[in-house]
């Protein structure tokens, strides 16, 4: 089995969707706005500088969803996809997988975006599994809490580990193996990746991870510029709620 796994936010999408997410909820569900943007911005930072706390975040993200009926969500991500996330879909994207299809490898979207956001988004970039946080659901509302791990940091090798065990595969039993991702916050997945042999991507990647990259050979690749401040337009669109 080749296997081919893909980060999504500022890897093959040129924005963040979960911060995007975030601030159209908030917006298009009349949260408090000030306290939730507030929040928002703060873990984006956190996330950047390497102090990210999982769990208080998916707190947060869980309690988004929770907050909200289910048809109402539906009908808020179906605007979202259309408005926020088909626009920023890039033919560069499309090429790198293509070119692994074509190479025959399984497609994976790894992801710390949850499932709910992402599920879709997956189909739109042709990508036929999804290893991302699943929120919690209870009769058809979500609970505020997510089931099983999460996938930020170590707990992407976790998730991939899991996906390759239920198909009685290892890691180290690939015939190729490839991950592309933008952040310092995937290392552990990435050096996972190298230490087998297989092919870790440096993906318009942030500085720590450039730097990282360089010293130890791994491959850079520059898809498309991305947009670090994309909250704000999310927060313009979001103003317009249905």
């Amino acid at each position: 089995m080749r296997l081919a796994l893909f980060d999504l936010d500022h890897t093959l999408l040129p924005i963040d969707s979960a911060d995007a997410w975030s601030h159209f909820v908030v917006g298009a569900g009349h949260l408090d706005a000030d306290l939730h943007h507030r929040r928002i911005r703060q873990f984006a930072d956190e996330y950047r500088s390497g102090d990210f706390d999982p769990e208080h975040y998916l707190a947060f993200q869980m309690g988004l969803l929770a907050g909200l009926p289910r048809p109402r969500l539906e009908r808020l991500r179906a605007r979202f996809l259309a408005e926020l996330i088909e626009p920023n879909l890039r033919p560069a994207a499309f090429e790198l997988i293509d070119e692994h299809r074509r190479q025959g490898d399984e497609l994976v979207l790894v992801t710390g975006t949850n499932a709910f956001v992402t599920t879709p988004i997956a189909s739109l970039l042709g990508l036929p599994h999804l290893l991302a946080v699943r929120p919690e659901e209870v009769r058809g509302r979500f609970t505020g809490r997510y089931a099983g791990g999460h996938t930020y940091g170590s707990g992407k090798v976790r998730a991939v580990e899991e996906f390759l065990a239920a198909r009685d595969l290892s890691l180290e039993r690939l015939a190729a193996v490839s991950f592309y991702s933008d952040s310092i916050n995937d290392l552990p997945l990435l050096e996972r990746i190298a230490a087998i042999g297989g092919h870790a991507v440096a993906t318009n990647a942030d500085a720590p991870l450039r730097s990282i990259a360089r010293e130890r050979g791994w491959a850079a690749l520059e898809l498309f510029p991305i947009e670090p401040r994309f909250g704000e337009t999310a927060l313009h669109a979001a103003s317009h709620p249905a």
